[in-house]
């Protein structure tokens, strides 16, 4: 018979989500216990910028500050976005949004995945969170009680001391918050489906040095089901997301990698003179996939075991970190001798979220759709409004703040 490690919150998944999350709950002075079916290890950055770029609006960097987490980034790694320039179809003229245009230090920042998560771990071993890796997850029930959740044989890592588990064991917790991505076996085990959207696209990512400064600019050109975005890095390099047909991925990841960094210069008309392929062209297929309930008895989904979005908005990550926000807030507002895990709270969790993820998904989708479409009334009236934006100031301030929130 197993044995049993009681807490109040468990978090399956110790990506960038499940990691803020303990985070937060162990600042809120909640018992937490994390697991993950891999090693929780802190490596040194890589000398070679990591192809996984986030774009972090200034609200996560702001809540990634107050829960201590910044303190542990490696500035010297990390780029603000000063403008956004946008381009559509063909077109010579560019929609420029400044973080002057709406008198904000900038519109969000630019940072590694391995910078992020080196910083989401380092926090981490300040705080009381017992840490349990290599481990796998077998069963889940629940009981009038709590959420049990049994996982095989793993490696016990409680600060400040390490204990190695030799079988398998059960967790027993108040609340399961559900961070193992976008295959979640948390969310199947709990019986929540999902709707999923297929774009038949393929994202490409890469880095890139440039002939010319980028000046922080972070750049997309949109096109019929095309999206290329190039991302500002320190010093004189950009981090590529192209989502595109996956016909025409594959054919690009079968060029050579020179070919490919001239598809891109040709792509994006030269603006930052020819491309040098800086590492690895990396490529994922693109879904939108929407989990049917957002919270079950004792069980919340965050990130994208909640949702995957497509990558047009760059809001994936941001979307993630909300919902830890968001569920912060639900904790802070219980009353003393609440359950963490209180039903009605998990409710007024799961409404808010609603709220944003259906916004984010229109948003993307909307605009995927809306660059694809053949009809020349809609061409001439996307065309226009690129061209009369550009000399609306209070419109593009308005939107700079949807950008940066």
């Amino acid at each position: 018979m197993s044995e049993k490690i009681n807490t109040e919150i468990a978090i399956v998944g110790a990506g960038l989500v499940g990691l803020s999350a303990a985070v937060m709950c162990a600042k809120l002075g909640k018992k937490v216990v994390l697991i993950d079916n891999q090693a929780i290890e802190i490596k040194p950055l890589s000398d070679n910028f990591d192809t996984r770029i986030y774009a972090l609006t200034p609200p996560s960097v702001a809540w990634l500050q107050s829960i201590g987490v910044w303190e542990f980034v490696d500035d010297s790694r990390v780029t603000p976005i000063a403008s956004m320039q946008l381009w559509q179809q063909n077109e010579t003229d560019v929609l420029s949004l400044a973080d002057s245009d709406a008198n904000v230090a900038n519109l969000g920042v630019i940072i590694e995945n391995q910078n992020l998560l080196q910083a989401l771990q380092k926090t981490m071993q300040t705080l009381d969170v017992t840490r349990i890796t290599d481990a796998h997850c077998q069963t889940l029930e629940t009981t009038a009680e709590s959420i049990n959740l049994m996982v095989s044989p793993f490696n016990l890592i409680q600060n400040p001391r390490v204990l190695n588990g030799q079988k398998g064991q059960t967790i027993q917790a108040q609340l399961l918050l559900a961070a193992d991505g976008a295959g979640s076996w948390v969310r199947e085990a709990a019986g929540i489906s999902v709707k999923t959207k297929d774009f038949n696209q393929t994202a490409l990512v890469a880095n890139f040095a440039t002939q010319k400064p980028h000046n922080n600019a972070a750049m997309q050109w949109f096109r019929p089901h095309d999206t290329l975005a190039l991302l500002p890095l320190s010093g004189q390099k950009v981090s590529l997301v192209w989502s595109l047909s996956t016909e025409r991925a594959v054919e690009l990841l079968n060029q050579h990698v020179d070919a490919f960094a001239a598809a891109v210069t040709q792509h994006t008309n030269g603006v930052l003179g020819d491309l040098t392929n800086i590492g690895e062209v990396k490529s994922f297929a693109l879904q939108q996939q929407t989990a049917n309930d957002l919270v079950a008895d004792k069980l919340v989904l965050l990130g994208d075991a909640a949702h995957t979005i497509h990558p047009l908005a760059g809001q994936g990550v941001n979307l993630g970190f909300r919902d830890v926000m968001a569920l912060e807030t639900q904790l802070k507002q219980l009353h003393t001798m609440q359950h963490v895990g209180d039903a009605q709270a998990l409710k007024r969790f799961a409404r808010q979220r609603k709220t944003d993820l259906l916004a984010m998904n229109t948003l993307t989708s909307g605009l995927d759709g809306w660059f694809a479409q053949e009809n020349k009334l809609l061409k001439h009236v996307s065309h226009w409004g690129f061209k009369r934006l550009n000399g609306l100031k209070m419109a593009k301030k308005l939107l700079i703040q949807q950008v940066a929130s």
